[in-house]
């Protein structure tokens, strides 16, 4: 047995993994638009460079994103992101805070 058959893929936990695989994502959804590069470019106002290294790469400012989000008509699925989580009754709302209450560490 080889050491790689028991490590997970390093590019799927990682922060570079998911940018990439939300650019693949993204492009799915242009192609399914029937969109080329160059279109999605002038409908979000990006440069189409810019754009092309997002594909390739998964790299690309949260401004750009959300401008690539508004023209494919997915923006709207940003809200959930960072949400804060929903709870059955207010006793585990009230046990989650008592649980959770930490404070961050100074950095010094």
């Amino acid at each position: 047995m080889d050491l790689s058959d028991k490590m997970l893929p390093f590019d799927i936990v990682s922060p570079e993994g998911k940018a990439k695989a939300l650019a693949e994502r993204v492009k799915t959804r242009r192609l399914e638009m029937n969109l080329t590069q160059e279109g999605i470019s002038v409908r979000s106002g990006l440069p189409l460079a810019t754009y092309r290294r997002f594909e390739r790469t998964g790299m690309i400012s949260l401004d750009g994103l959300l401008h690539i989000a508004y023209a494919l008509d997915a923006l709207n699925d940003f809200d959930h992101l960072f949400e804060s989580p929903k709870y059955a009754s207010m006793n585990e709302a009230l046990e989650a805070n008592q649980k959770d209450r930490k404070r961050g560490k100074r950095n010094e």
